[in-house]
């Protein structure tokens, strides 16, 4: 949480000084001072933040350019494009407003592989001196480039296509797409009416955006709209509703954007990346079709090092995390909406119809808050217990992990009964629950 440990002052700069350490070695003097491009998304804490890190790659001989509020996604368009040393973003994503945190981004637009980020982590628990800076060196405000990156944007439509005729519902989760996506489908042609643009520091997020779509679906139907979608604080997921107000998922997004770009023989190797997080239901349909699926962890690093590995087009996560590689090589909500809608005008087709070719499994996806994140395998007979519902499932499956990023348990299950799915959910979170009790008492 932003003001407590980690995300103080002191943390923070040193943060900024030891990741430039890391990121730069190797890098030797081709630039006095390598340029760090830094983005924010729009919560009250993402201006201070940024100045302690700006502070911390100062004193690494940074030159710190920062573009203000932006997208996440940006940076990683931007970096390389300008030939920046690497990119920073303040961001909390699709969490509440009190929290925060930093991502960043290497040359080439992709975020730090495991090995930097172990390296810097390393550091960190080092006593390394740092030399003094004063907060404000080198660090210059470039607010222009975010149009630089709405160009981008646009020009990732078809060659001579616009949105003309379309009316979209975009609800902007008060983060930091607010001003830049209206302005975009806009430009693009569309007819747009825009939800939670009025970012105040305390709202991102806040009942909107991704995580919370109702009112974006209630009002694409009462538009009338084509469409609509939710953006997340930080705009590199996104959630669709169809005409009729149903909502279409990552996995929804996805499938629907790859039935399309096979037909039109431009899906590269006839192949997407889905997450083991994915519905069977709709891996099943695209097999149908022609299309395979490789599946990964959970996580959108991981997709794209699948996606790169095979050289594929297409690949995300059900949360909304969708990566078109042959434009970036990292999750973007804006560039996923310009290229459904671009795929959806040229199909002459409802959003709905996409909708009911893909049937879905009944799931259940349940996250419980955790004091302690025990070991699943220490818990007396968890393992057991999953394998006892999964050989009841009858073709479905289970799947329970701890969250990388909150104090959280997630459960999946999946099978062709809901009511059967939602009884073996409620079962293994109790036992789960009774169990880590009694361990953390112990």
């Amino acid at each position: 949480m932003a003001g407590q440990f980690p995300l103080v002052e002191e943390f923070v700069t040193r943060l900024g000084y030891e990741a430039a350490q890391v990121i730069l070695k190797g890098r030797g003097k081709k630039n006095a001072r390598p340029e760090v491009i830094m983005a924010r998304d729009s919560r009250e804490s993402g201006g201070q933040l940024g100045r302690w890190l700006a502070k911390g790659l100062a004193a690494a001989g940074c030159r710190v350019t920062d573009i203000g509020l932006a997208p996440t996604p940006s940076i990683a368009c931007l970096v390389p494009r300008r030939k920046a040393a690497f990119g920073a973003v303040i961001s909390a994503s699709h969490n509440p407003p009190e929290f925060n945190g930093i991502k960043f981004f290497s040359a080439d637009g992709t975020k730090l592989d495991e090995e930097l980020e172990d390296a810097i982590e390393a550091r960190m628990e080092g006593k390394s001196a740092m030399p003094a800076a004063k907060e404000g060196e080198h660090l210059s405000g470039e607010p222009q480039a975010v149009a630089l990156y709405e160009d981008f944007l646009a020009a990732t439509m078809p060659e001579g296509e616009t949105l003309a005729g379309m009316t979209i519902v975009v609800d902007c989760a008060n983060g930091a797409a607010s001003e830049l996506a209206p302005r975009l489908f806009k430009r693009l042609g569309a007819t747009v009416h825009a939800l939670a643009c009025a970012p105040d520091g305390k709202n991102i997020n806040a009942g909107v955006g991704a995580l919370h779509t109702g009112t974006m679906q209630r009002e694409t139907v009462k538009r009338n709209a084509h469409c609509g979608f939710s953006l997340d604080g930080d705009a590199d997921r996104v959630i669709f509703s169809d005409e009729l107000g149903n909502q279409l998922d990552g996995d929804d997004i996805i499938a629907t954007a790859a039935l399309e770009m096979h037909r039109e023989h431009r899906l590269k190797n006839n192949r997407v990346v889905f997450t083991v997080m994915s519905n069977s239901g709709i891996i099943n349909k695209l097999k149908e079709a022609g299309i395979t699926c490789a599946q990964v962890p959970v996580g959108d690093k991981y997709v794209s090092q699948a996606m790169e590995k095979e050289d594929l087009s297409i690949g995300g996560e059900a949360s909304g995390h969708i990566i078109f590689r042959d434009f970036l090589p990292t999750g973007d909500g804006l560039l996923t909406a310009v290229q459904l809608l671009a795929l959806l005008k040229l199909s002459g087709r409802k959003l709905s119809e996409f909708k009911s070719l893909l049937p879905k499994y009944p799931q259940s996806l349940r996250a419980l808050t955790v004091k302690t994140k025990v070991p699943l395998e220490d818990i007396p007979g968890f393992d057991a217990k999953l394998r006892e519902h999964e050989s009841a499932l009858d073709g479905g499956r289970i799947f329970v992990r701890y969250s990388g990023t909150e104090p959280k348990l997630r459960v999946l299950v999946e099978g062709p009964d809901k009511t059967q799915v939602e009884a073996i959910s409620q079962d293994i979170i109790q036992y789960y629950k009774k169990q880590t009790e009694e361990e953390i008492c112990r």
